[in-house]
């Protein structure tokens, strides 16, 4: 009776030691997934808003660089811009580092 009650017990950890694990990985997915909905998807949108922005730009628009310059658009290149920052002043910046577009905020 003794071996009995030792393989029952032994058989009882074992399916608590399952079932701890199982819960431990649907924990685990759970914060991937809470991760994914609250800051890997909208930095994705972020990104993809940006890119759409900057395929977009034309000559006129006002923007702003990463490093602060305003200007205006005066030549629209592939992967290259010419910035109007004052008059008969113009800069070439990357695609890249123009961050915002202020046409429809100043006046």
């Amino acid at each position: 009776m003794n071996m009995l009650t030792m393989f029952l017990q032994a058989g009882a950890t074992g399916q608590a030691a399952q079932s701890a694990n199982f819960t431990f990985f649907i924990m685990i997915i759970l914060i991937f997934v809470i991760m994914w909905i609250f800051m890997i998807r909208p930095q994705k949108k972020q990104q993809k808003e940006l890119e759409n922005f900057r395929n977009s730009l034309k000559k006129g628009d006002k923007v702003v660089t990463v490093g602060g310059i305003h200007g205006t658009v005066a030549e629209v290149k592939e992967t290259m811009l010419f910035l109007e920052i004052d008059q008969n002043v113009k800069i070439l910046v990357d695609k890249a580092s123009v961050v915002k577009d202020f046409s429809d905020t100043q006046k």
